[in-house]
């Protein structure tokens, strides 16, 4: 899974999305970003978390932002405009439901 999200990710222009598991009630998805990439505004309409598993990203929600590392962990709220740049060629886990 993770190979073949690095694959696409290695032509693409955008930051890729993959899911890894789809139930009733949860959803997790591989977003892969390559350094400067940036996943646009977007609102969410169930509680996420985002864990950052390689490399640094921004994450940007209304007039804040927080730089995550390595394994840090970040609650998207629900209805609430956000973005996430990143800083370097990175992984993250997102986490829905």
């Amino acid at each position: 899974m993770f190979k073949e999200i690095l694959q696409k990710l290695e032509n693409a222009v955008n930051p890729v999305a993959q899911v890894v598991q789809n139930t009733s009630c949860s959803k997790v998805m591989v977003i892969a970003f390559k350094k400067g990439m940036i996943l646009k505004e977007h609102k969410t309409d169930v509680p996420a978390k985002l864990v950052v598993i390689k490399g640094n990203v921004i994450y940007k929600e209304q007039n804040q932002q927080e730089e995550l590392f390595l394994y840090d962990e970040k609650d998207i709220p629900v209805a609430v405009l956000h973005s996430v740049e990143a800083i370097e060629d990175s992984l993250c886990l997102l986490f829905k439901g």
